[in-house]
């Protein structure tokens, strides 16, 4: 079994799960997925690969399971020397990330999450009707597949970003083309419905950060909330957006973005160490400050609360940054909360 991945980018380590169809040279050209490797490539070394049977990994394969999926995350890891590391999942990659952070929790520092669900279609709703909706679904895939027309595709790409363009969506339909077979295709959507890692969830160690769009069409809300209830102690983000996968040109792919970011440390352990110790030299004052940036307020919000005019709370707020070290709100904010800063309830 071979496995292609690629390391893009630069900084602290970041290993995403595969999901749904890719293709590691396609997804380049890619209108959807390009601004994501972009992104995530200007802050870490961003870790991604093809699963089997998919891309540039083996497309013959025997098993196309939950486990093959973690074996092929577990080689990844492997391959790529990073013995630490935070993981991203999205989608059912979600599932297979949950799976290995169970079975690695020495390896597996930060857990990320969008998209995200614990059961497939088959363990989370096996009612007569929804049965029979997912294997009409799959009749689709084994029947049009392969043909010219793009149609039988066309069916996942709008529930899969419902809103985006023309172009986006085309593009979307050509990279799944490109992904993998008909039979393939039947296999892998087939072995995610049968997904079921709650038991899984219910053991992950590390902290977690769940993201899901409120109006999903792919994946029900309901399913991140209850990915995140299951997971000891994670933190819960409802994003504003039909689409299951975020576009870079809407309010809430920079809503998700700004939130890793902030949950995800962006500097090796030693370093992070170094500016955790430097929120001794902060004064009582920035201190206050310090909490309401990691709840999430902003200048605005902050000086109605502490009487303050919002030149003198960005003033502070240049004075902590200065003093931790950090370049800007989001480092901050990882910092804070490292120190329990930001605990009480706010809006997200």
């Amino acid at each position: 079994m071979r496995i292609a991945y690629s390391v893009t980018g630069r900084g602290p380590p970041l290993i995403k799960t595969a999901n749904w169809l890719s293709h590691l040279e396609y997804d380049w050209d890619s209108p959807i997925w390009r601004p994501w490797w972009e992104e995530l490539g200007k802050h870490f070394t961003l870790v991604r690969y093809d699963q089997r049977g998919c891309g540039l990994s083996d497309r013959e394969v025997d098993d196309i399971s939950l486990d093959g999926w973690v074996s092929d995350l577990e080689a990844v890891a492997d391959a790529s020397g990073f013995k630490h590391f935070p993981l991203f999942g999205l989608s059912q990659g979600g599932a297979i990330a949950i799976a290995y952070a169970a079975r690695h929790p020495d390896r597996v520092e930060r857990l990320v999450l969008c998209g995200a669900y614990a059961q497939g279609r088959y363990k989370r709703d096996p009612t007569p009707q929804n049965i029979e909706a997912a294997h009409t679904v799959l009749k689709l895939i084994d029947l049009g597949w392969g043909k010219g027309a793009p149609a039988f595709r066309q069916v996942f790409t709008a529930m899969i970003v419902p809103a985006a363009t023309a172009e986006q969506q085309h593009a979307f339909d050509e990279l799944q083309w490109h992904s993998t077979s008909a039979a393939n295709a039947v296999r892998i959507l087939s072995a995610f419905n049968s997904i079921d890692v709650v038991a899984a969830a219910l053991e992950v160690a590390c902290p977690t950060l769940v993201a899901h769009s409120n109006k999903d069409e792919c994946v029900p809300f309901e399913a991140g909330r209850r990915v995140a209830a299951l997971i000891p102690h994670a933190r819960f983000v409802p994003l504003e957006t039909r689409n299951h996968v975020l576009l870079a040109t809407e309010p809430a792919w920079r809503v998700f973005m700004d939130e890793v970011l902030a949950f995800v440390p962006a500097a090796p352990r030693e370093a992070q160490a170094a500016s955790l110790s430097r929120i001794e030299d902060l004064t009582a004052r920035e201190r206050d400050l310090l909490e309401l940036i990691a709840r999430g307020l902003d200048n605005g919000e902050i000086a109605q609360r502490l009487s303050l005019s919002e030149k003198t709370v960005r003033n502070h707020i240049t004075s902590i940054f200065s003093k931790l070290q950090v370049p800007n709100r989001s480092r901050a904010i990882v910092l804070a909360r490292e120190m329990a800063f930001g605990k009480l309830p706010h809006s997200s």
